[in-house]
């Protein structure tokens, strides 16, 4: 990535300005892992089409090699964009949970016009990898350079973890908080993730116990008595794994009730925990998910995932990612690794119940994967696979009849048909979907 390309734009004579285009990258104060994809999704399409108000502002610190909506609005109007040289800022707008409109497999992106594009939907590690299947060479190309060879899992590039390394830090409040937790000491050397949906499972608490000695013995097997930072939804399981924790490792966990900073006084109404969510994200304040996220991408070696239900959610996605991201070294090798922890209940079947594609097992569900396993710890590939093309992946038939919509015929084995495909395209027009950007400016101010 080129991080200067920013910077140089912002300082670009008008007649180059208003030739440049962007992407946008919009999303909601929901859930920290799905908002955070549509960011890092922008960031990515932006690079593979060679374009150049944040979510969570008062929690997350954005670097200025981006720009803001704010900030293109008012660089269009200074640079005289529209009177000048004619061209209007719109905004081309993609929907891809709309698989009968979205132009993700049939369109050449890299040929649309418009200023902006705005790439909506897409929240988790999929979306953007739809490019890899799309019918246009220069797509594809620019899809594969960014997302490596789909059927090579553990090989391809770290690329949400870098955009992230590179986009976004947390505030100095949450980095309080983080630094109040550590005491002092040095980063932990593993971090563990449970989405308990207020579930206590014994068995997935006695897994996830198992995978932490199997990741520490082979990640860091030198260290007496590691660090291990804990992350959960629910805060008896906490409690629970705690103390079997502390007989071989110093356990660390944000306690937001004891903690007196700037950060748990100051929380925004929009971010108190909403009643119907708190199955869901647990009891704490929203602005607790925060603390727990930086502090848990500082470990040094290992993330371990375990769940309920279904592993590697995208929160736990973007916290190995990021913490792999900090890991490497000149060399660009990282002594990191992402484990996901199953119980032996969540296998009678396979990886059936690994449904939904922000789940990083979902590829694996289909009727390959091995059924009555006991209990696993399982490497885990930083950036999730967004198709079937490495070996054991096969899709669940939901997943090939969601196919189908979007003009993609799977087989049993997840092999894309490419001639239907082509068809299906073919057959369709571009749906071009175009919205304005209205200018508010007073001066040399726009909203």
């Amino acid at each position: 990535m080129s991080l200067s390309r920013v910077p140089r734009v912002r300082g670009l004579p008008p007649e180059q300005f208003c030739k440049q285009g962007f992407v946008l990258g919009k999303a909601s104060e929901a859930g920290f892992g799905n908002e955070m994809y549509k960011i890092l999704t922008a960031a990515g399409l932006s690079i593979m089409l060679n374009r150049g108000k944040f979510p969570f502002e008062s929690y997350l610190s954005y670097t200025n090699l981006a720009f803001t909506l704010k900030e293109v609005k008012h660089l269009w109007r200074l640079n005289g964009c529209l009177g000048k040289y004619g061209r209007r800022l719109v905004v081309r707008t993609d929907d891809f949970e709309k698989p009968s409109e979205t132009n993700v497999l049939c369109s050449n992106w890299r040929q649309w016009k418009q200023p902006i594009i705005w790439f909506q939907g897409t929240t988790d590690a999929v979306a953007i990898q739809f490019f890899l299947k799309n019918i246009h060479p220069q797509m594809r190309s620019a899809s594969s350079a960014l997302f490596g060879k789909t059927e090579l899992l553990q090989s391809r590039p770290n690329i949400f973890g870098e955009l992230m390394r590179v986009i976004v830090s947390p505030s100095i409040n949450v980095e309080e908080a983080v630094n109040w937790v550590l005491n002092g000491g040095p980063d932990p050397h593993l971090a563990l993730h449970m989405r308990m949906l207020m579930n206590r499972s014994p068995r997935a608490v006695t897994a996830s116990l198992n995978c932490i000695k199997k990741a520490l013995l082979r990640n860091c097997p030198q260290v007496l008595r590691p660090r291990v930072v804990m992350v959960s939804d629910t805060p008896s399981v906490i409690n629970t794994i705690k103390s079997k924790l502390q007989e071989f490792a110093e356990v660390l966990h944000f306690d937001y009730e004891l903690f007196k900073g700037n950060i748990s006084a100051k929380t925004p109404p929009r971010m108190q925990q909403l009643g119907f969510r708190v199955k869901d994200w647990g009891p704490a304040p929203r602005w607790v998910a925060f603390v727990d996220f930086f502090l848990a991408s500082r470990a040094k070696h290992a993330l371990v995932s375990g769940a309920h239900r279904r592993v590697g959610t995208t929160y736990a996605q973007l916290i190995a990612a990021l913490a792999a991201a900090h890991q490497f070294d000149e060399n660009y090798t990282a002594n990191f690794s992402f484990f996901s922890s199953f119980q032996s209940n969540l296998l009678a079947e396979g990886l059936q119940k690994q449904i939904g594609w922000g789940h990083v097992w979902n590829r694996f569900a289909g009727p390959l994967s091995c059924h009555g396993q006991q209990n696993q710890c399982a490497l885990t590939p930083l950036l999730p696979p967004g198709w079937w093309d490495g070996i054991l992946q096969s899709p669940i038939p939901r997943d090939t009849r969601r196919l189908e919509m979007y003009g993609v015929k799977l087989t049993g084995f997840g092999t894309v048909d490419e001639n239907h495909l082509h068809s299906f395209c073919r057959s369709r027009k571009d749906i071009v979907k175009i919205m304005s950007v209205a200018h508010k400016c007073s001066g040399l101010t726009c909203a």
